[in-house]
């Protein structure tokens, strides 16, 4: 009798680590999949981009664009991205409309390409944050725009898998950000301050940057109470 009960006891533990298992290998082949199917989105998105940029440079083969080592020649305050590509919209006979000016990524306008190499980051930017397009890519949350003189706020979830800013608390100071625009000017950010704030804290959206171009990177900490914040500045 009491071998029987002993028995049943331990099959029925047996039964329930078994589906703890199952449970935990489902959630962390969801998670795989996840994570490799934002990835393989994000390089499509990346690869679109790129070609709008290509597209645009052999369009107006007169705009300087291209490399981190023109950095000090090759960024104009006086360009306003948005004016060039709608003019370059304009001589193919496009539409004048403001959504045809820019490439898309699953419906979202793509100002940008964002790219961080120690963290093996390269994402699409977004025009705008709102519920959807931080769920599709990272995305700019306010400021002049990417590579605009200014202090230009980009948000991205962590979603604790390795994906958008995921891993942004493995950067520290003096690790490099790479953001590419639309008429394909790339430029260097250095970061220089890192800090958790409280989510209900705006203040490092707003700042002097002394007339120079300076990013924000917002993400969640990992336990979701607070927000990792790192601000980076032009080489």
């Amino acid at each position: 009798m009491f071998n029987s009960k002993y028995s049943k006891a331990l099959t029925v533990i047996l039964i329930i680590a078994i589906i703890i298992i199952v449970g935990l290998l489902i959630f962390v082949g969801i998670n795989w999949y996840k994570a490799y199917s934002d990835n393989s989105d994000a390089q499509d998105g990346i690869d679109q981009f790129d070609g709008f940029v290509d597209n645009l440079a052999q369009t107006n083969p007169d705009q300087n664009t291209n490399s981190e080592e023109n950095n000090a020649t090759i960024i104009d305050p006086g360009i306003d991205v948005n004016t060039v590509v709608q003019n370059t919209v304009n001589n193919q006979g496009g539409s004048t409309g403001a959504t045809t000016t820019k490439p898309k990524y699953k419906g979202f306008n793509m100002v940008g390409k964002i790219e961080i190499p120690k963290i093996n980051l390269k994402y699409p930017v977004l025009e705008r944050v709102t519920p959807k397009s931080i769920e599709a890519s990272v995305a700019v949350l306010c400021g002049p725009g990417v590579n605009q003189i200014g202090n230009t706020v980009i948000i991205g979830h962590n979603y604790r898998n390795g994906t958008f800013f995921s891993n942004n608390k493995k950067l520290e100071i003096g690790d490099k950000i790479y953001l590419t625009d639309l008429t394909g000017k790339k430029v260097t950010y250095t970061i220089y301050k890192k800090y958790n704030t409280g989510t209900d804290d705006a203040e490092y959206t707003v700042r002097d940057t002394n007339g120079k171009r300076e990013i924000t990177l917002s993400t969640c900490t990992d336990d979701s109470k607070q927000r990792l914040i790192l601000w980076a500045k032009e080489d």
